[in-house]
C-alpha cells in the first residue's frame, strides 16, 4: 500500500486497492498512512471476534442494532490487524489505552497503544458503511461521515466559528451542504487529533477553506476523496507541509 513518494492531499484521487499488511513501517514526520475498509453488515466470524479485547466486547454488547455491532466489530478488527503490522505484534496482542482528556483530564482522550515508546499515533473513524484509519508518528485525527442534510446544516451552523458561519452564508444555497460537510469532517478530524473530541467548543477553531492561514497552528488539515461519503484528516505538522504516504482500501475478505 505504501507509496515511495509523499503525496500532497490535492494529488490523491481516492484509495487504491491493497492487501492486508503483514508488516509496515511507521511514517516519518509530516507523513500519514490512511487505510479504508468497506464494512460488512453481517458480523465477522469467530476468528475475527477472538481478536477483540474485553473492553471492545463490552462495547459491542451495548450496541442494540445488529448492523452497528457488525460495523464496530469489523472496524476494530481492521484497527488491530493494521496496528499489529506496524508494531510487529499479533492483532490480538495489541494493547490499547486512552490518553487523558485535554479539557477535563478524564481518561477519555485520544486512543493510543499501551506501548508508550512505540512512536505510533492513530485515529479510527467509521461511518457511511466505511472504516477509515490514520497512522502517523505524530498526533492524527480522521473522520468519515455520510451525506449531511440541510436540516443538520441549519441546526449545527450556529455552533461553528464565526468565520466559518460567514463562509457558509456566502456560499450558494445549493452548495452549502457540501461546504458544511467538508468543514464538519475537518473539524471532527482536528478535534480527534487534539484528543478533545466534541468536548471542545466548535466555535473556537477555524478550519475553513477561504483563509487556510487562519487554521490552527501546527496542524495540516485536508479533505479526502471518498466516493459516497465525506472524509478528512488532521495531522500535527505545519499547515501545508503534511502529506499522504499511502491511501489503501483493504479487501473485506480479510475479516
Amino acid at each position: 500500500m505504501v507509496t515511495t513518494t509523499l503525496l500532497q492531499p490535492d494529488t490523491v484521487r481516492e484509495a487504491s486497492e491493497t492487501a492486508w499488511p503483514d508488516s509496515a513501517e511507521i511514517p516519518g514526520p509530516g507523513h500519514v498512512d490512511l487505510w479504508m475498509l468497506s464494512l460488512p453488515d453481517a458480523p465477522p466470524g469467530p476468528a475475527g471476534l477472538r481478536l477483540l479485547d474485553s473492553e471492545e466486547h463490552r462495547r459491542v454488547a451495548t450496541l442494540r442494532h445488529p448492523v452497528a455491532r457488525a460495523h464496530y466489530t469489523a472496524a476494530h478488527i481492521m484497527l488491530r490487524r493494521v496496528l499489529g503490522a506496524y508494531l510487529g505484534q499479533p492483532a490480538h496482542a495489541v494493547a490499547l489505552r486512552r490518553e487523558s482528556c485535554p479539557v477535563c483530564g478524564g481518561p477519555h482522550g485520544r486512543p493510543a497503544t499501551a506501548d508508550r515508546t512505540s512512536g505510533l499515533h492513530f485515529s479510527l473513524s467509521h461511518g457511511a458503511g466505511l472504516a477509515l484509519l490514520g497512522v502517523a508518528s505524530a498526533p492524527v485525527g480522521v473522520d468519515v461521515e455520510p451525506g449531511i442534510g440541510d436540516a443538520t446544516v441549519a441546526e449545527l451552523t450556529p455552533q461553528l466559528h464565526p468565520a466559518e458561519r460567514l463562509d457558509l452564508r456566502n456560499e450558494l444555497p445549493e452548495d452549502r451542504a457540501a461546504l458544511f460537510s467538508r468543514l464538519w469532517t475537518l473539524k471532527e478530524a482536528y478535534l480527534k487529533g487534539l484528543g478533545t473530541g466534541l468536548g471542545r467548543e466548535l466555535s473556537l477553531d477555524y478550519v475553513g477553506e477561504r483563509d487556510t492561514a487562519a487554521r490552527p497552528d501546527g496542524w495540516s488539515l485536508f479533505n479526502l476523496p471518498v466516493p459516497g461519503a465525506w472524509a478528512a484528516c488532521a495531522l500535527r505538522c505545519p499547515e501545508g507541509t503534511g502529506g499522504i504516504r499511502g491511501f489503501g482500501r483493504l479487501p473485506p475478505a480479510g475479516l
